[in-house]
């Protein structure tokens, strides 16, 4: 497993640690990172994307906080069991509670009713998805 997306530039955005947890979210959610799998060490990952390995640490207490990440002493990090369930449950929750309002909003002052946008949607949904609902 390569951890590339790990090492990509930083942006400016938000502090480094919480981008690093960003995307580590975002292997676990892809399925790149699977349950029970194993983490780059701290001062392996810190050196991999040059940054401090105080910041890798932050990053990484805070998956462990939320229960996505456990520790195993003396072996490591690790995906917890059952973290891409509650990971993809916390983002659907988040996207129906905070960005799609937005969406609609933004439709709605550019003149886009709430038809035209569910066409839209429809539209760049792949037929062969399937999706829970």
């Amino acid at each position: 497993m390569t951890f590339s997306n790990l090492t990509r530039p930083w942006g400016d955005q938000q502090p480094i640690y919480r981008q690093l947890r960003e995307r580590i979210v975002s292997l676990i959610l892809s399925g790149s990172l699977t349950e029970g799998g194993a983490l780059p060490s701290i001062r392996q990952l810190a050196s991999d994307c040059q940054i401090n390995h105080l910041t890798v640490s932050k990053a990484y207490q805070e998956l462990v906080d939320t229960g996505l990440v456990e520790t195993r002493r003396g072996m490591g990090m690790y995906v917890a069991e059952g973290a891409a369930a509650r990971l993809l449950e916390f983002e659907r929750h988040k996207f129906l509670t905070q960005e799609l309002p937005h969406t609609i909003n933004r439709a709605s002052q550019l003149g886009i009713n709430p038809e035209k946008l569910c066409n839209a949607v429809r539209s760049h949904t792949p037929m062969n998805q399937e999706q829970e609902n």
